[in-house]
Formats: C-alpha cells, structure tokens, sequence
C-alpha cells in the first residue's frame, strides 16, 4: 500500500502557505507554482488518428520507469525550487504502468520536489485497463484525478479508430471510478469523425451528459500526416469531415454543455464548475512546467525545451546523464505570441494590463490595433482591460490570433 510508504518516508512534506493556489480560485495571479508532465509511451496498440509519440516496445517498461525517475534527479533545477502545483501522467497509455511503477515514481518526485498538499494529481488512462482491481490500486496513490479517453460511444467507429474499449466498458470504467471514490473525472471525446452526422454527435454528447463527469474535452479529428488515418484518407478510403459539418458539430458542443451546466473555459474543455484542468491551464497562463520522458517539452518562462522523440535515445541518454534535449531561446516577440495564442483560447482573455507591462508599448499598440477590426464586429470583448473571444469570435478563433500575431520582419 502506498499509504504505508508515504508513512514511513517524507514524501509528502505538509505545505501551509496561504498563498497557494486552490481549486476554487477563479483568478490567475502570479504565483509561484509550476507543474511536472511525465510522458509514458506505451500502448497495447496504436490509434490510427495518433501523432504522439508511442511505443508498444512494453517490455522496456522497466528499463524507462527507472530513467524517468532518473530525469526528475538530474533536472531538479529546472523549476528554481516553484511549488509543484500539478502532476499529470500522459501518454500514449499511462495506465499500462504498474503499482511498482508507480510508487517509484511517487518516490522520485516527492523526495526531490515541493508538493502543494492540494496539488491536482492527474492519470490518462483507457478505459478497458480501469478494471476494479486496478481501480482500486490507484486510490492507494496520490492521483486525484482521471482522464479517460473515450473518444465516441459509436461502436464501428471505435473499432475504426483502433480503439481497445467497447462503449460499455467506457460507461461501466466509469461507474466503477465513481464507486471507488474518484471524484474528478474528465472524459475525452472526438468528432468530426469518419462518416460521423450531427445526430451522431449529439447521441455522443447525450450519452456523456447522462454520465455527467466533472469535465469534457472534446476535439475535432485531425488527419495528421505520416499517420494510418492520414493514409486512408489518401486512398480515399475515408473522408474529412467538411466545414459547414464542423461548424455544426462545434455549434452542438457548446449549446448542449452549456446547457447542461458546463462552463466553457477553453475552446476545447468544458467544466462543471470549480473543475477545470489546472495541469493544462498552466499552460495557457504561462505557468513554468517540467516534461519528462521522449518529446515531452518544458518551459521556464524564458525557453523550451524538448526530450529527442526515441524510447531507446531517451533511456541512453539519461543513463549516462546527458539527455539529449533541444532548446529555444524565446525572445519578447516570440513570448508575445505565445501570450496571444493562449490567453485567447481560454475564457479568461488576455490581461491587457499584463500585456502592456510585459510586453512594451510597441507590441501592446501593434496588438490593439490589429485587435481594433474584431472588436468592432463583434468577434472580441474588451471590458476591465480583459480583451477575449465573444461566442461567434470563437468559431473563427484562428484568424483573430492570426491576425493579432507578430510577424518576422513587419514595420510598424
């Protein structure tokens, strides 16, 4: 039992900081806290929409659960000692891991990090490996959040996808989730997907609402190149579901959770109140993060940088303790990009104030007045210096931030 390591070691440091950041807070001041991602790679099997990089090498399981914790050794600098506010195990399928896998990993950040005693704890996992038994296992740990990848209840299109679960083991996972304790689950659905209509969707969209999880992130498909959903495509075996649908899909999304009680807090996630992903606003707001494991990127607010995207050069590399990492150096215009494409995806809108402070007035002016256009249609707000997206701004989001963007080079 995890709980009686966490006894018998000091793991878990209490932290009384009244400054902390809660679950109920509304507002992203400057705190100091930051969040670790641990990527986990491996798959039973590949989806065929997926570009992350996977494996189904599992019996090198082990051998990476040993090098990541050896990451968190040599990179325990990387944070300048920030709180850790959020801890999330993605993948690939993080739910292929072990109890043992686990616990060594627990150990690793505990010993080596400052842990928000109220820090959101997320696992990704499919739902077909939330049996009771493993269920049971991970309420001895320290996750206190779920999310699982559903993806659509439409059996054929499961089967399409390469999906391992049926829908009944989805609904049923997740019963069992809520029997066991877990009070903050999130569920990922896709559409736009082959051969999907609106009635479709919106018997998705029903079938979840019915099982009314604390959030929902839902995600048009895409056909990234190289994968075998792209190949398909290239045979014309499926097709891309066109704009007009799109659109439709999307109008459908937000006017069912919406109406049903769930806030719209990022163009993709949807929450019942209190309950938005504090791992992925982080990075909206321009949190410092740490990502371990091949691919998974950092950022400390100054640069990025990313682990080489390779099972067998990740674990060379941090055995002999020279990982191999790329990184970028980002300069105020590039930081005023990314400001731009984060903020404005979130409900939260971009902190005009903050901007103009961080940024100078050149980059304030230039975006002000490229902003100036959408205001005046409608597509932004800008009310107590809180510039963000109206409801029809959202549905033509990539322009605005386009257009708002700095570009290389440009005379103003």
């Amino acid at each position: 039992m995890f709980s009686d390591i966490q006894n018998s070691h000091s793991f878990f440091p209490p932290i009384n900081n009244p400054y902390l950041y809660t679950r109920k807070t509304t507002s992203y001041s400057r705190l100091i806290m930051a969040g670790i991602y641990l990527h986990i790679p491996f798959c039973k099997r590949r989806c065929i929409y997926c570009d992350f990089f996977s494996t189904t090498e599992n019996d090198k399981k082990s051998t990476y659960v040993q090098a990541l914790a050896k990451e968190l050794e040599l990179r325990k600098d990387y944070l300048d000692g920030e709180i850790i506010d959020t801890i999330y195990f993605g993948g690939g399928t993080p739910s292929q891991l072990e109890e043992k896998d686990f616990i060594q990993l627990f150990e690793s950040i505990y010993k080596i990090y400052t842990i928000n005693s109220e820090a959101e704890i997320t696992l990704e996992a499919n739902p077909d490996d939330l049996t009771p038994e493993y269920i049971a296992m991970l309420r001895t740990l320290p996750f206190n959040r779920l999310s699982m990848g559903i993806q659509t209840f439409k059996e054929d299109t499961l089967r399409l996808l390469h999906r391992r679960h049926t829908a009944a083991q989805a609904q049923q996972a997740y019963q069992h989730c809520q029997e066991a304790g877990f009070q903050n689950i999130s569920i990922d659905l896709m559409y736009g997907l082959p051969g999907e209509t609106l009635e479709d969707w919106q018997k998705d969209l029903q079938t979840a609402i019915q099982m009314r999880p604390e959030h929902i992130s839902a995600y048009h498909l895409i056909y990234e190149e190289g994968t075998p959903l792209w190949n398909l495509k290239e045979a014309h075996q499926v097709e891309e579901t066109d704009e007009d649908l799109s659109v439709s899909l999307f109008k459908e999304l937000i006017n069912t959770l919406k109406s049903n009680g769930y806030e719209h807090y990022e163009i993709s996630n949807f929450c019942r109140p209190g309950f938005h992903s504090r791992h992925n606003s982080s990075y909206w707001t321009g949190k410092k993060y740490l990502g371990c494991g091949p691919s998974a990127h950092s950022y400390d607010g100054t640069s990025r940088q990313w682990n080489v995207a390779s099972l067998s050069q990740y674990i060379q590399g941090i055995q002999k303790g020279a990982p191999y990492q790329e990184k970028e150096e980002l300069d105020l215009y590039t930081r005023y990009n990314d400001f731009v494409i984060t903020r404005l995806r979130t409900a939260y809108g971009i902190p005009t104030h903050i901007m103009k402070e961080t940024f100078g007035n050149t980059l304030f002016d230039y975006c002000m007045r490229m902003a100036s256009p959408h205001l005046k249609q409608g597509f932004l707000t800008l009310n107590n210096h809180i510039m963000k997206l109206t409801e029809k701004g959202i549905f033509i989001s990539d322009g605005i931030m386009s257009d708002l963007l700095w570009v290389d080079d440009l005379i103003i």
